[in-house]
C-alpha cells in the first residue's frame, strides 16, 4: 500500500477524532507511546489522553496545510510531518501548528506537536 495514502488517511482520522472526540485518540497510542506536547512530555496512552484532555480548549477545529510522509522501518511505519492550523471558538485568526507522528498503521509511537504563537 502506498506510504503516502496510509498517512493521509492516518492524518484524516487523527485529526478528525481530535475535533469530535479528543478522549477516543487514546486509542491510537499503546504504553510506550510518547507525546511531547509544546516542550512537555507524556508517556502511555492514558497520559496522553488525559494532556489532550487537558488542554485549555475543548472544542476546536484543525484545518491541514500539507502532509508529507516518509517509510520508516521494515514493519510498515512512517514518518508523519503535519502543519495546519486550529481554529479556536471566539479567535479571528488561525493558531498554526506543527506535527510529527512516528506511526505504524493506525498506532502512534512518537508524537511531537508544537504550536506557532505569534511573536510579541
Amino acid at each position: 500500500m502506498d506510504p503516502n495514502a496510509v498517512a493521509k488517511a492516518f492524518v484524516e482520522h487523527y485529526y478528525s477524532t481530535f475535533d469530535t472526540n479528543r478522549a477516543a485518540l487514546a486509542n491510537l497510542y499503546q504504553d510506550g507511546s510518547m507525546l511531547t506536547f509544546e516542550g512537555e512530555q507524556f508517556q502511555g496512552a492514558q497520559n496522553i489522553a488525559g494532556k489532550l484532555l487537558s488542554l485549555s480548549f475543548p472544542q476546536c477545529q484543525h484545518f491541514i496545510s500539507t502532509v508529507d510522509c516518509q517509510p520508516s522501518g521494515p514493519a510498515g511505519g512512517m514518518l508523519v510531518f503535519v502543519s495546519g492550523g486550529l481554529k479556536l471558538p471566539g479567535e479571528e485568526h488561525l493558531l498554526r501548528f506543527s506535527q510529527v507522528f512516528a506511526a505504524i498503521g493506525m498506532s502512534v509511537h512518537l508524537d511531537v506537536c508544537v504550536l506557532q504563537y505569534k511573536p510579541r
